[in-house]
């Protein structure tokens, strides 16, 4: 680990703590929100971020098959429409350079499709907040203990 930023940033940490419990408490279920936690940190290589949401999707009780499954996805039976919205969101918001229209229609669509306004808000914060994270712990070297 190059250096810890407990003290340094504590009230911006603070601040994405506070986030991410807003987050857990949305109307977005737990274990949708873990998975697309997970595919996003698995996309960044972000090997603190993999191990900490593999965990915590278990604990929400993702099946092992579908937790080792998620890095493909679009190619196994074991995700419901809704999921497969939230990870194609998450995939494409996390790839934005990979598309010169960032998140393709098609792709908002069909999250728009399955999710409310507000789970989508929420949805969307999800995203951003784990890129965020894993920025600072694949930066900062953190590994899973």
């Amino acid at each position: 680990m190059r250096m810890s930023i407990r003290k340094p940033a504590a009230d911006g940490l603070k601040a994405m703590y506070a986030l991410e419990t807003y987050l857990n408490a949305s109307p977005v279920p737990r274990a949708t929100l873990d998975l697309v936690r997970l595919r996003v940190s698995q996309i960044n290589g972000c090997g603190f971020c993999v191990d900490m949401h593999a965990r915590e999707a278990t604990e929400a009780g993702v099946s092992g098959q579908r937790l080792h499954a998620v890095a493909a996805w679009r190619d196994t039976p074991f995700f419901s429409e809704e999921e497969r919205a939230a990870l194609a969101l998450a995939e494409a918001a996390t790839r934005l350079s990979d598309n010169p229209v960032g998140v393709p229609d098609d792709v908002w669509e069909a999250a728009a499709d399955h999710y409310d306004e507000e789970a989508l808000s929420a949805l969307v914060m999800t995203i951003a907040a784990i890129n965020a994270w894993n920025r600072i712990n694949v930066t900062l070297r953190n590994a899973p203990a």
